[in-house]
């Protein structure tokens, strides 16, 4: 059995490859040739050079293989020009999952994102059957998302064998950029938060985002949509955790999100001047009045995702930032 992994050089789907290696499954990696490779480092996979928005490299990365994990994207919460988001998320998913029938892969798991579930307006946890829409989504990563999801829907209406998993905020080893969440811990490691706007996320060990790739590859029910998540907090919360496992004191300055709209945007403005990623992303400001709390039961009792405690995934990467040399 072989299996294409694209986005195996970032956070999940390292994490991924690294599952399939376990479960003895051949493992091929697309990957661009200016990409960072720390992350399959000691790895035993098979790279090849190929690129989203090239649908002739997809088609023979795809060559001889049963199984297809899409995940990867371009993931961040500003960039100095936003039609990124949308060639790579979008018009990139929609070419690999066309390479992905004319090559005739048996099966398709694609990564989508939390962002793209919706949440009741009144307040409660969001679940796969949550309406929402394209004007709810805030910030190019999630519209382009959310869009990519839409295009992996009408390939399972189409008769392409595609499972959707919709990972929370995953953590833990390997965040080698890091993702947003993972810069948040990074961040409060070298005690650069002096104060926070509390907002509301569901936490997850990424080893056990990758094992739900592997059971929605196996169980999954083809057109579905998966929210591999694992327990609901407050910032506040996190922050609690991270202090008890770095000795760090939490931030006790609770700002308005008000407050802080106006320096993001002029964050935003600077950015987009200097070419330099905005330290106050407005994206994230935008969302922090979100609550971002989900049901993720219908991975548990459908895919058997497993639900190690936020506790334990946090203390993974803060050790892993720490012996990596981020704080």
């Amino acid at each position: 059995m072989k299996a294409l992994v694209t986005g195996a050089t970032g956070f999940v789907g390292g994490a991924v490859a690294r599952a399939l290696i376990r479960a003895g499954v051949n493992v091929r990696v697309l990957i661009r040739s200016n990409s960072d490779f720390k992350n399959l480092s000691g790895l035993s996979v098979e790279r090849v050079e190929g690129d989203l928005r090239d649908p002739v490299s997809l088609r023979s990365a795809l060559t001889g293989c049963h199984h297809l994990y899409h995940v990867a994207a371009h993931y961040a919460l500003w960039a100095k020009d936003p039609a990124i988001f949308y060639d790579v998320n979008v018009t990139g998913t929609r070419n690999m999952l066309s390479a992905a029938r004319q090559a005739g892969v048996e099966r398709t798991v694609y990564c989508s994102t939390i962002g793209a579930i919706g949440l009741p307006p009144g307040g409660g946890l969001g679940s796969e059957e949550t309406p929402v829409s394209l004007d709810q989504m805030a910030g190019h990563y999630k519209r382009s998302k959310y869009l990519a999801e839409q295009e992996a829907l009408k390939f399972a209406q189409e008769g392409l064998p595609v499972v959707i998993v919709n990972p929370s905020a995953p953590v833990g080893a390997g965040d080698v950029r890091p993702t947003p969440t993972g810069q948040v811990i990074v961040d409060f490691m070298k005690g650069r938060m002096p104060a926070y706007i509390e907002t509301g996320m569901n936490i997850v060990d990424v080893e056990d985002v990758a094992t739900g790739h592997l059971l929605a590859m196996e169980k999954g029910r083809q057109g579905e949509r998966y929210i591999l998540g694992c327990k609901n907090l407050m910032l506040r919360e996190v922050f609690d955790i991270l202090s008890s496992l770095t000795g760090v004191k939490a931030p006790s300055l609770r700002l308005p999100r008000w407050t802080v709209l106006p320096l993001a945007y002029v964050n935003e403005w600077m950015a987009n001047v200097t070419g330099q990623p905005p330290r106050i992303p407005l994206e994230g400001v935008k969302m922090a009045k979100y609550r971002m709390h989900y049901d993720c039961g219908k991975a548990i009792r459908e895919l058997g995702i497993p639900q190690t405690p936020p506790e334990a995934a946090l203390e993974k990467a803060v050790r892993w930032f720490r012996s990596h040399g981020y704080a």
